[in-house]
């Protein structure tokens, strides 16, 4: 007779990754990757997402250069954070954009970037509309911290929403400090470190109202008191489904019990609340809703939510909520990152209410993946001239589009050396910046 020629503890190894790949493949989250719950018009939106905060990285990081220009291969540090992964060249992915994005050569031949007087132009008027807006983004982070169980959260934290709420890029070094009366830097012990933490002065009963109330009831900050006081709500959360979602007549009976069910407001306090209850849920989707409505896009990505699970009081299992309520949420599964969606914001892939700073963003998108007829850029020196093709633009179709979202997402990557960077000699920074400005007023 003859033996098994696989030993026990390989037939344990085995057995292990069967029931792994069945739990994989029968999760409740693969579940809800279906077809029936995908909205195009949001999964456009995502993708448009996706490639204007590559540029506004860009953009944020020249603004930090003392003359807003920095050699292409000093870019080469912050292939993380634009998501582009080897063997892809940081240079082509700039050319795309040549209505933003300048490309010259010193005399080294050293490739340097820079931005283009519409660039500049745009970067004075956002400096303006964030000015304009900075009242109402530090009504939202109050609120935010009305929301918390100690009145706190760590200033690493809110950095996750600053281009969310609309934050100046110097929020932590400057813009905490210019309210006063409504937050203060504290900092405290996560146990280990020393963390800086913003922390609420004075409690605003006037902003302990949420957005739906506001919306529903017409109640307003003027026509409260301050002895408004939260507590438990029954309003009803705006549904949007998809419009080939046809579960939704199964499931009607459970969403209207759902609708009438009282919960807490997300001002009040919530130690009480057990974990995993109905009222412990609908709150979470109320804390949700109210969050997203602070957003100037009315979009996050999940990750951000997931950091304020302790302080806000929040599902260890957030996920499974916001795909089980796709008629308040919508969540884009595309890429690494997952983003949610508050439904009734949007009509097809558009916002209903653009802020001035959605306004602007939508400007600098305007002017990314510009067609065009081949570009000379100039160099500044003896070396002949560079030529670029200029329609090779990031959204010239939806397959080109998703085509780079799934080049952006590979995980492996080659070694692969762009000739471009290979030379280590540069010009100091004066001098190429006083040639550049020579260059362009020329």
């Amino acid at each position: 007779m003859l033996k098994d020629p696989i030993n026990p503890s390989a037939k344990k190894l085995i057995g292990a990754s069967i029931l792994f790949r069945r739990w994989m493949t029968t999760s409740k989250r693969v579940q809800d990757r279906s077809k029936q719950k995908r909205v195009n018009d949001l999964e456009v939106a995502t993708e448009k997402w996706k490639i204007l905060s590559k540029i506004l990285f860009l953009i944020e990081l020249l603004k930090q250069q003392s003359e807003m220009i920095i050699p292409v291969r000093s870019l080469e540090n912050y292939r993380k954070q634009i998501n582009l992964p080897k063997p892809h060249r940081i240079s082509d992915f700039i050319r795309k954009t040549p209505k933003l994005f300048e490309l010259y050569k010193d005399r080294k031949g050293v490739l340097w970037c820079g931005l283009t007087e519409r660039a500049e132009e745009l970067l004075e008027e956002e400096q303006r509309v964030l000015e304009q807006h900075s009242d109402k983004a530090a009504e939202h982070v109050t609120r935010l911290l009305m929301m918390s169980v100690d009145k706190r959260l760590p200033l690493e934290k809110i950095a996750h929403f600053r281009r969310d709420f609309g934050l100046p890029m110097d929020f932590r070094a400057n813009w905490v400090h210019q309210y006063p009366q409504h937050f203060r830097v504290v900092k405290s012990f996560d146990g280990i470190n020393q963390v800086e933490c913003l922390e609420l002065v004075n409690w605003n009963p006037n902003w302990a109202i949420t957005e739906l109330q506001k919306k529903v009831t017409g109640v307003t900050e003027s026509t409260t008191t301050n002895l408004h006081i939260p507590g438990m709500l029954s309003l009803p959360f705006p549904l949007k489904f998809p419009s080939n979602y046809k579960r939704v007549y199964r499931y009607s009976e459970k969403i209207q019990d759902f609708q009438k069910r009282a919960y807490l407001s997300p001002y009040a306090d919530a130690r009480g609340l057990k974990a995993g209850s109905l009222e412990f849920d609908k709150r979470a989707v109320a804390v949700m809703h109210e969050i997203l409505s602070f957003t100037i896009e009315k979009r996050l990505v999940t990750d951000h939510l997931t950091h304020f699970r302790w302080e806000i009081v929040m599902p260890q299992k957030l996920m499974r909520i916001l795909l089980k309520h796709i008629g308040i949420f919508y969540v884009s599964e595309r890429g690494k990152r997952f983003s949610v969606f508050l439904n009734e914001a949007y009509e097809g892939a558009e916002l209903i209410e653009k802020c001035p700073l959605v306004l602007w963003r939508e400007k600098v998108m305007r002017l990314v993946g510009y067609r065009g007829r081949k570009k000379k850029f100039e160099i500044l020196s003896d070396m002949s001239d560079v030529e670029v093709e200029g329609d090779i633009g990031l959204m010239q179709s939806d397959s080109e589009v998703e085509d780079l979202d799934v080049q952006l997402e590979q995980h492996g990557s080659v070694d692969y050396e762009d000739p471009l960077l290979v030379d280590n000699s540069e010009m100091d920074v004066e001098e190429i910046a006083c040639e550049y400005r020579n260059f362009k007023n020329s």
